[in-house]
């Protein structure tokens, strides 16, 4: 598994201990920002990330803000992105089971950086229960995506 992770300058306190958990699971990550120094507008590392996982380069991303809603709103305008912004360890898990949650966001001014890992562990222990109903939603958002009517 190779995951992707960027964040803006409000996700840098979550940046660290994430990637360190991921270091100790020996899972490969690339980092693609914000690095000490740089300063940008946080969806320019949603569309970094996302964009990693769509080409399939990555298979999950993770990305950081100040509350990671704005983060995970503009991932999501990546057709084929499923990001959740989540603050406890059950969205986390049912972003997983239920949604295929493709990207995971999480806010810097919102979650302690031991919690955040403890979010990021969950996530990424969950796994997409497919078939029936969630399979069915997900396909709809396929279609919502290339701008197709539900109704």
């Amino acid at each position: 598994m190779k995951i992707a992770i960027a964040c803006d300058p409000a996700g840098m306190p979550l940046k660290g201990p994430i990637e360190e958990l991921l270091q100790e699971k020996g899972i490969e990550y690339v980092d693609l920002g914000m690095n000490e120094g740089e300063s940008r507008d946080y969806p320019i590392y949603a569309v970094r990330v996302a964009n990693k996982v769509v080409s399939g380069e990555c298979e999950l991303g993770i990305v950081l803000c100040g509350t990671g809603v704005g983060i995970s709103m503009a991932a999501n305008k990546v057709d084929g992105i499923r990001c959740c912004c989540c603050s406890d360890c059950f969205s986390a898990k049912m972003s997983r089971a239920h949604n295929d949650a493709n990207m995971l966001a999480l806010g810097g001014r919102v979650i302690a950086p031991e919690y955040a890992r403890l979010i990021v562990e969950t996530w990424l222990e969950g796994e997409f229960e497919g078939g029936g109903r969630h399979q069915k939603r997900i396909d709809m958002f396929k279609i919502i995506e290339q701008g197709g009517q539900l109704e």
